[in-house]
């Protein structure tokens, strides 16, 4: 069998070779292609836009099309598969997305071309939740802004989170969202002492920390909000202007997923006016974020450009997780 595996600038050639070793210890010959970008900028604007426009908003470059007809397995991370790709694809078994979701692939297209396609679920985990740990504590304690204000020569000690900042021990933290990642998230957080309560209407078992069957309940309740829901039509805006009127004035909300899970405008006017606390964003409904976009005047959040994800580990061990999925079907 042979696998044409597709680089970029996230998981190189060398992360390639080394993450599917596997299947070249099963005699799968394995060639590795480059999809090239200037930037990581660059090619995270191709990956913004495929996530928002679909597999067939971005042309590949001849170079990547070569000889398509001959492989029994693709694997991409960032690079689009569309319709044209997978025409050329006349030999395809397998089609492996080295990502949680499969946003860059036309899944209904390879389907109807009994192409089985895998993706990495659970690559995230680590990465997601230690960086949503790290948003919650940076806003609650004022460490991103008192680092900002030190910076420009000012000494400051009293901060839109208030003169003196809460704990994580005595705090109420929701979870939006209680799978995988959020329940790792809920493991990191337990050691602090906080009482850790979720919704996730999918969600059934046993737990150590409280599910909540209201939404509104949950978050009325809650010092702190993370969202680790999936965005589909269904939750798009599922935490809205309504949700913010019903929290507490101290409540500040961290979102680590995505940015359509929040209705971007109405936690915007919540800041404003002081509805709520603060928030913590790592996702926006415009990367890169626009130069006037006012979360760039508000004092009481903590911005970051979509980096919860970006660790070595993340990227360095989605091919030996899909290589381990190919394998088992095999």
């Amino acid at each position: 069998m042979k696998c044409l595996a597709i680089a970029d600038l996230f998981i190189d050639k060398e992360m390639m070779e080394k993450g599917l070793a596997k299947l070249i210890d099963k005699d799968i010959q394995i060639e590795i292609r480059e999809w090239n970008h200037d930037s990581i900028e660059k090619l995270q604007e191709d990956n913004i836009k495929t996530e928002h426009q679909g597999s067939e908003a971005i042309s590949l470059p001849e170079e990547l099309l070569e000889n398509l007809d001959t492989f029994d397995i693709v694997i991409t991370q960032f690079a689009p598969i569309g319709k044209d790709f997978i025409d050329r694809c006349t030999n395809l078994k397998y089609l492996g997305v080295l990502r949680a979701g499969t946003e860059n692939v036309n899944i209904p297209y390879a389907e109807s071309k009994n192409i089985t396609v895998l993706n990495t679920p659970g690559r995230s985990i680590t990465s997601v939740s230690e960086f949503t740990v790290g948003m919650i504590l940076s806003e609650i304690r004022n460490i991103s802004r008192a680092n900002q204000k030190l910076k420009q020569g000012i000494w400051e000690k009293h901060f839109p989170s208030g003169i003196l900042s809460p704990e994580l021990k005595k705090s109420k933290i929701a979870l939006i969202g209680y799978g995988a990642i959020g329940q790792k998230v809920a493991e990191l957080l337990r050691p602090f002492g906080g009482d850790i309560m979720f919704y996730d209407e999918y969600y059934e078992g046993d737990t150590l920390d409280s599910q909540v069957h209201s939404l509104n309940e949950l978050v009325s309740s809650a010092d702190i909000i993370s969202m680790h829901y999936r965005l589909t039509n269904k939750t798009k805006h599922m935490l809205n202007k309504e949700h913010f009127n019903l929290m507490k004035p101290n409540a500040i909300v961290i979102n680590t997923a995505r940015s359509g899970l929040i209705n971007e405008k109405d936690l915007i006017e919540a800041l404003q006016k002081n509805t709520i606390q603060g928030a913590a964003v790592d996702v926006f409904d415009n990367e890169p974020l626009p130069e006037d976009h006012p979360y760039l005047n508000l004092e009481n959040v903590t911005i970051t450009p979509h980096i919860a994800g970006s660790t070595y580990g993340n990227f360095a061990d989605s091919p030996v997780i899909l290589c381990d999925r190919i394998l088992n079907l095999l």
